[in-house]
C-alpha cells in the first residue's frame, strides 16, 4: 500500500477513517438511539406494539441502503473519468427508499386490518398458576 499510493493519499486515508468514526459516534449513533427512543415511547400506546417491529425493520433497511449508497451519491460524475458512474444514483436511491417505505406502510396496513389475537382470560391464567403451584408443593412436577 505504501508503494501504490501517493503521500497525499496516505495522509488523507487516516483523516477519512477518523471522520468516519466521528460521524458514526457523534451523528449516526445519537440519531439511532433517538429514533429508537421515540419509537419505544410511541409503542406504549394501545395496540401500537404490533407495528413496532415493522417500523424498526423498515428503518433498518432504509439506513443500510443509505449507508451503501452514500459513496455513489458523493462521487457521481467526479474524478478523471466522469463516465465511470454515469447513472443517476440519487434518483435510483430515492426510488429504492420509496419502495422500502411503501412496503413497510403496506405491511403496517395489513397488520392494522388483522384482528388482534385474543389473549387468555385472567381467570384461565390464574388457574394454570394455581395448578402449577399445587403440583410444585406436592412434589408432582410435570406429572412425575
Amino acid at each position: 500500500m505504501l508503494h501504490s499510493l501517493s503521500t497525499d493519499a496516505l495522509v488523507r486515508l487516516p483523516l477519512w477513517l477518523g471522520g468516519a468514526v466521528l460521524a458514526d459516534d457523534f451523528l449516526l449513533v445519537p440519531l439511532t438511539i433517538g429514533a429508537g427512543w421515540l419509537l419505544t415511547r410511541w409503542s406504549i400506546g394501545p395496540d401500537h406494539h404490533r407495528t413496532v417491529t415493522t417500523i424498526r425493520t423498515t428503518l433498518l433497511y432504509a439506513g443500510i441502503t443509505t449507508l451503501v449508497a452514500i459513496p455513489l451519491l458523493l462521487r457521481q460524475g467526479k474524478g478523471i473519468n466522469p463516465t465511470v458512474l454515469p447513472r443517476d444514483y440519487f434518483r435510483d436511491w430515492l426510488l429504492l427508499e420509496a419502495t422500502i417505505v411503501a412496503v413497510g406502510v403496506l405491511v403496517v396496513m395489513i397488520q392494522q386490518r388483522r384482528p388482534a389475537r385474543p389473549s387468555q382470560s385472567p381467570v384461565r391464567t390464574q388457574r394454570r398458576l394455581m395448578l402449577r403451584r399445587s403440583r410444585a408443593s406436592s412434589g408432582d412436577m410435570d406429572g412425575r
